[in-house]
């Protein structure tokens, strides 16, 4: 029997209309451009986690928004609930760090051409909408 799907967070944190992604260094998805994110902690939330991974991901602190998807991540031996986040960045110099083998700022024209997971790139396009969405 397969084990139950391991909550974690994601975090798609604009910086204007550019957003902070990571290159993974472990697997699941090892050198692919993704979300900086993880597992929670014992006793942490899910938002703590969230500005906690990103922080130790990337450098960067943030303004933590709206829950954006709740996404059934399957990779065969990893199996992920992912709760994203949208966010805007507060501070921080970017630099990779803990699991991410690179970190920058991208464009939302360049993501396409990445390559990444399908539905990483659309809750990427899905987060940026609800930012820049009229309230």
């Amino acid at each position: 029997m397969k084990n139950p799907p391991v909550p974690a967070v994601g975090v798609i944190c604009f910086k204007g209309a550019r957003v902070l992604l990571i290159k993974r260094s472990k697997p699941p998805k090892k050198d692919d451009w993704s979300l900086p994110g993880g597992r929670l902690e014992p006793g942490e939330t899910r938002r703590e986690a969230a500005l906690r991974e990103l922080y130790e991901e990337t450098g960067v602190s943030a303004k933590l928004l709206e829950k954006i998807a709740v996404i059934d991540a399957d990779f065969g031996s990893h199996h992920f609930i992912l709760h994203d986040y949208l966010a805007v960045w507060e501070s921080g110099e970017v630099r990779a760090c803990d699991d991410a083998a690179d970190a920058r700022w991208f464009e939302l024209t360049e993501i396409e051409a990445l390559g990444m997971w399908p539905k990483t790139q659309a809750v990427i396009f899905q987060a940026y909408a609800a930012l820049t969405a009229p309230s």
